[in-house]
């Protein structure tokens, strides 16, 4: 039985996922939802996930949304070895701390200052600006003299920040300061399974057109 994957392949938490699945080697059959008729509201999708949220994982009637959650998941249900995330409880933890960061700090950062930019064409305050370059300044520190952000191979956490690094190049945050973040940054492009597909030739394109589309909107 297929995997059911119900996307947007703009969204960073989708394109994270999709990573992790090339990682593991499953296959998932992509689900497109379009979010702008609310196809995410109709009864049977609600009746999945009564967050009506993207992405959302069918996994043969077990539903499971949040990215972070399905990441996990897909690791524990399919992955070959460990390797991505670890068993050992120490290793985990850090695995575990780097995802919540991701999604807490560093993803959340720029929700708050680059969604009420596209949407608004409102500049917001200087001081989630200087937040945000707080927190990839302390990314940066996570990265001195590591090839990963949470151990010494690649895990479900350099998976899950790439994307988001990514949709902070594509939005043209000037990262030039951030030394460690740029030579990880290039390593995980480099490393990760599918990675061109996924992200280059796909979702990062679609979601250039769709900060386009949202500025022509205005």
């Amino acid at each position: 039985m297929p995997i059911d994957l119900y996307q947007v392949s703009q969204s960073a938490p989708c394109r994270a996922v999709r990573l992790v699945a090339a990682a593991v080697g499953v296959d998932i059959n992509l689900k497109h939802v379009d979010l702008t008729t609310g196809e995410q509201l109709k009864p049977e999708f609600i009746k999945m996930n009564p967050q009506h949220t993207v992405p959302t994982l069918d996994d043969n009637g077990l539903y499971l949304w949040e990215s972070r959650a399905i990441m996990t998941y897909l690791v524990n249900q399919y992955g070959k070895n460990d390797s991505l995330y670890p068993k050992d409880p120490k290793k985990r933890a850090v695995v575990d701390q780097r995802l919540y960061f991701d999604m807490g700090s560093l993803f959340q950062a720029f929700s708050d200052y680059y969604c009420r930019l596209i949407f608004t064409n409102v500049i917001p305050e200087q001081a989630k600006y200087d937040k945000l370059n707080n927190i990839l300044s302390i990314l940066d520190k996570f990265l001195e003299g590591e090839n990963y952000v949470a151990g010494k191979t690649l895990t479900v956490a350099d998976l899950a920040i790439v994307v988001t690094i990514s949709s902070y190049k594509i939005l043209d945050h000037d990262l030039s300061k951030y030394s460690n973040i740029n030579r990880w940054f290039a390593r995980i492009q480099a490393e990760a399974p599918k990675y061109n597909e996924i992200e280059i030739e796909n979702g990062m394109k679609e979601f250039k057109i769709f900060i386009d589309n949202a500025k022509k909107k205005k």
